[in-house]
């Protein structure tokens, strides 16, 4: 149920006239009055009211797409298919403007985004990427798009799971703490989130699983940002591949980074300095694999004669790395593409509003037999105790 003017003044404490004048900014006011209505607007999450609230979306021209870093190929990819199915478009859909809000990987961010969208009435909002394992974020952003499909808006999560709905017990207490009683006639909150997931678990347990065809025992892991949803799933695929081989999972095998090649190049440097043995590393996704390949090379080893590097993702400059990546390749166009459609209703959504994306091992030329023995990098131990690179050198 939407929060009304009425209810911003009883949490500040003034007349519904004063929150008016507050927010049309045509009459003066104390500073302190504003400052509490201001407050009160803030923690309600208040929208402003009006006859057009319960159709937000119906007339809007106003699509938004939430990504991490616009600067990321994968959200560039992703956000670029979904813009691409808004423009130009003929039918009773319209024509809709795409603003694409690049949170950083905040989860505050992230929320004050979506609310401003619906301040705006947004037509839709695409969310793209993992989300946080926080169960407070987590609880804060079902309530956003539960508010956001209530007033209209389409939602539609891209490669992120679908946030569990309020429990009835936190439903009471936000309604005991920021809502009126509902009013006969009010409708309850609309169907939840369409939501397009990637497989990460089954393409990172089919990634790790070819490298244990191929021989490979000691197997380095940089995994992805902790606390997030795709890295918990990437690599819970990779520990079912070597719990089905019955290979021990050795916590030192494996480094936590960003998505990014330093963060790539760093990893591969300490996985050599905690076990120099290693015959092949498993990278959190393409950009991360590059500076894995990097740093191997600046310790003079050869891929994937000495070590064979794996990416995820199969990112554009994947197949023309040297040597060609293995990867996991996963639908981003496709995957944006079919968001973009669903954005705008023109497709239906799958069935339960779910649907799971396949991801496909792609096996390329970073990626070989182990060699006889596994002691290939045995010679080089002494070369990464004593080696410094600066991490952002190398190809």
């Amino acid at each position: 149920m939407a929060v009304t003017l009425a209810d911003v003044a009883a949490r500040a404490g003034v007349s519904s006239a004063t929150v008016s004048r507050v927010l049309g900014g045509r009459y003066r006011v104390t500073e302190g009055t504003r400052g509490r209505v201001l407050q009160a607007v803030a923690e309600l999450e208040y929208v402003v009211d009006g006859p057009a609230s319960a159709l937000a979306g119906a007339g809007s021209d106003l699509v938004g797409i939430l990504v991490h870093d616009i600067a990321d190929p994968f959200f560039g990819v992703l956000a670029g298919a979904v813009q691409g199915e808004l423009g130009g478009t003929a039918g009773p859909w319209g024509e809709k403007l795409a603003v694409v809000c690049s949170t950083g990987g905040s989860p505050e961010r992230e929320l004050d985004y979506l609310t401003r969208l619906q301040r705006q009435r947004a037509a839709a909002v695409v969310l793209t990427g993992g989300a946080q394992e926080d169960p407070g974020h987590a609880r804060a952003l079902a309530a956003r798009l539960a508010r956001l499909t209530e007033a209209g808006t389409r939602v539609v999560l891209c490669g992120r799971p679908r946030p569990e709905p309020p429990s009835a017990q936190d439903g009471q207490e936000a309604k005991t703490k920021r809502r009126p009683p509902r009013l006969a006639g009010r409708p309850r909150a609309a169907a939840p989130p369409i939501t397009l997931a990637f497989d990460n678990r089954g393409g990172a347990r089919r990634l790790t699983g070819h490298l244990l065809a191929l021989g490979h025992l000691r197997i380095g892991c940089v995994a992805g940002p902790a606390g997030r949803t795709t890295t918990a799933e990437r690599l819970a695929g990779h520990r079912d591949a070597l719990a089905a081989h019955g290979i021990a999972d050795v916590p030192e095998r494996t480094v936590p980074g960003a998505y990014d090649r330093a963060s790539g190049y760093d990893a591969a440097l300490e996985l050599l300095r905690r076990e120099p043995a290693l015959t092949a590393v498993v990278a959190a996704n393409d950009t991360a694999a590059l500076g894995v390949c990097a740093a191997l090379r600046d310790r003079g080893l050869r891929i994937p004669e000495d070590v064979s590097v794996a990416g995820f993702d199969d990112l554009p400059f994947s197949a023309d790395a040297t040597p060609a990546l293995t990867t996991v390749r996963l639908p981003l166009r496709e995957a944006g593409a079919r968001a973009g459609r669903l954005a705008v209703g023109r497709v239906a959504p799958p069935p339960g509003g779910v649907a799971t994306l396949p991801a496909e091992l792609l096996v390329r030329e970073s990626t070989g037999p182990v060699r006889s023995g596994a002691t290939a990098v045995e010679g080089v131990r002494g070369a990464v105790s004593g080696g410094t690179g600066s991490g952002r050198s190398g190809g």
